[in-house]
């Protein structure tokens, strides 16, 4: 897993597979105990979305958190191997925490959007263990997350991901709310109702297992809005989401930390 500074960081070729699979750190020089967010962007398996990437970053920093932009295989993707690299992203942060001036008490969590919002899902579900470290997120933020690879998926992030035709096995396999478990990491998840490409029955799905197994959680389904807002800073009703996910990291995640 590279680590490149964002400063060395050419963002007009974020569509091409150059530095992949690799991470761009964004800290913040307060917050000796702050959560480290690894942004992952969507892009449907087929290219990474740039406004779901460095701007999340910068907001994130903005907030008082460190953050880390994922760049991941897109389409062609052999046996999904994307899904490892965002699990050795997790561990990479975890051995670095030290050179970077951060201990083991800050928390290493996710936030994904649309597709990046299934790759975010899938490593809060399925972990690697290698050199003493989890790949397991302490926490996870999806917005308007695909969830789902059997009915109501997005078909262009199935395929990219599965490959035509895949058998039901392998679908059950990357769809989240089958391989939800009572380990699973809190979650914060957001959508909106009149999103035609990704519908939020995925994020109901999810919502609706995690219930299941009592893992803590805050749901939001907005009426209005595209998809693939980001940040939604255009629209007045959605923008909303970036308040309620900081009070939800406040209250849950942050609380009784020391900055």
């Amino acid at each position: 897993m590279q680590i490149i500074e964002k400063d060395n960081v050419k963002w007009e070729e974020e569509f091409l597979h150059q530095d992949v699979p690799s991470i761009t750190p964004y800290l913040i020089e307060e917050g000796r105990t702050a959560p480290i967010i690894l942004v992952i962007p969507g892009g449907g398996y087929g290219h990474r979305a740039y406004h779901e990437g460095e701007p999340v970053a910068k907001w994130l920093n903005q907030n008082g958190f460190h953050a880390c932009v994922l760049r991941y295989q897109v389409a062609p993707i052999s046996q999904q191997e994307t899904i490892e690299q965002a699990q050795q992203a997790i561990q990479t942060m975890k051995i670095k925490r030290t050179d970077w001036g951060l201990n083991d008490q800050h928390k290493i969590g996710v936030l994904g959007f649309s597709a990046g919002g299934h790759l975010a899902a899938i490593i809060s579900n399925r972990y690697l263990e290698s050199k003493g470290y989890t790949s397991r997120p302490d926490f996870q933020i999806l917005c308007y997350p695909v969830i789902t690879m059997d009915e109501f998926t997005h078909e262009g992030s199935k395929t990219n991901l599965l490959g035509e035709n895949p058998d039901q096995q392998l679908i059950d396999q990357y769809s989240c709310e089958k391989i939800a478990h009572e380990n699973t990491p809190p979650a914060f998840i957001w959508s909106t109702a009149n999103d035609q490409s990704v519908l939020s029955v995925n994020s109901l799905k999810y919502a609706e297992v995690l219930q299941h197994y009592q893992i803590p959680y805050e749901l939001h389904i907005y009426q209005d809005g595209r998809h693939g807002l980001g940040l939604a800073d255009e629209h007045p009703n959605t923008v909303d989401w970036k308040q309620a996910c900081t009070r939800w990291l406040s209250a849950y995640i942050t609380e009784g930390e020391e900055d």
